[in-house]
């Protein structure tokens, strides 16, 4: 990706998350930073559940509570967890 200036309109939280990664200093924790964070978005937007539909919804509605979006909610609040005790 290039450093090319790109203007789209971003809510609160997309600017605070944005921001908060702007402040990390360069360097390797800021490249870990966002090779995580990066993975953790790949997981969460497409968590490869059995019964992904057409519409790539994986259920017949996407609040359903599958083993899988299950799974997901458990790694999310262990990370979670774990970085509040740090």
């Amino acid at each position: 990706m290039d450093d090319a200036a790109v203007r789209i309109a971003l809510t609160t939280e997309e600017q605070r998350l944005i921001w908060a990664y702007r402040d990390v200093p360069a360097g390797q924790p800021r490249e870990l930073l966002a090779q995580v964070m990066t993975a953790l978005c790949e997981l969460v937007r497409e968590p490869h559940c059995a019964q992904v539909q057409a519409d790539g919804v994986p259920c017949e509605t996407p609040t359903s509570d599958c083993a899988e979006c299950l799974r997901l909610k458990q790694v999310l609040d262990d990370l979670h967890r774990d970085l509040r005790r740090s």
